[in-house]
């Protein structure tokens, strides 16, 4: 048998403005999210961008080719009543972020996490307020807590909508400094995805690619670039930073 899925019954989508927001109709009939709350988005540019991907549907409806729309559902549905769980939750990975775990050997690897990932933690001190410290191996040592209060303030300021989209920044790349710097246009997206597979770079150059990996990999980069432009687009901005 073949899997069921919803089939189309417009002909058209549009954006229209609605209280706090924007929001799509399907001719006339305005989205829902899962949870039948009403899907309003704060711009417009985030209107249009889920609007394209319910014109862009065949016969039968593709949830997975919806990015932009599985994100603002989530961010109503499932950050909205959670905010501060949310905000924490992403917040704690700061002080076990990806980029302060360094290799104690070989000397390469080490030196080019140093050369890549030290002006991140730099630029975090001078952007962000807050000094994260490097650590050499895989054991946790605690970060100064003043330095992840500060962190942790940042992330619980952002709204649902920015927190949806800071999510998938942080628990794709590992590193919550990675996360803020997207946020923050301090690199391009493909950079800062680059900065979070170091390691596994790295490997691969010793000892050649794994196609199941290469595949994971591929799924995660893409959703990392979505991830950055739905934030910017939450906030209005309509550029293209991934290259």
């Amino acid at each position: 048998m073949s899997e069921w899925a919803p089939r189309r019954f417009w002909q058209d989508a549009q954006t229209v403005p609605a209280e706090g927001g924007h929001t799509v109709t399907l001719d006339d009939k305005l989205v829902r999210t899962p949870a039948k709350a009403a899907l309003i988005v704060p711009t417009q540019p985030l209107a249009e961008a889920i609007a394209v991907e319910w014109m862009a549907q065949g016969e039968l409806i593709d949830p997975g080719s919806m990015p932009f729309t599985r994100m603002a559902n989530s961010a109503i549905d499932k950050v909205v009543p959670q905010r501060a769980e949310v905000a924490d939750m992403l917040a704690a990975y700061g002080d076990a972020d990806l980029l302060c775990y360094r290799a104690e050997a070989p000397d390469a690897l080490v030196a080019r996490q140093q050369e890549q990932w030290d002006p991140m933690l730099d630029w975090a001190a001078e952007a962000l307020g807050a000094r994260l410290q490097a650590r050499s191996g895989v054991m946790h040592v605690p970060q100064a807590p003043d330095a992840l209060r500060l962190l942790a303030a940042q992330v619980h300021d952002l709204d649902a909508f920015a927190l949806a989209a800071f999510h998938d920044l942080v628990s794709l790349s590992g590193s919550l400094v990675l996360g803020f710097a997207a946020t923050h246009g301090a690199r391009d997206d493909e950079t800062l995805w680059a900065l979070s597979r170091l390691d596994e770079t790295w490997q691969q150059e010793q000892w050649g690619a794994d196609e199941e990996a290469e595949e994971v990999a591929r799924i995660k980069h893409d959703a990392f670039l979505h991830a950055a432009r739905f934030y910017r687009l939450a906030a209005g901005d309509a550029s293209d930073r991934g290259a």
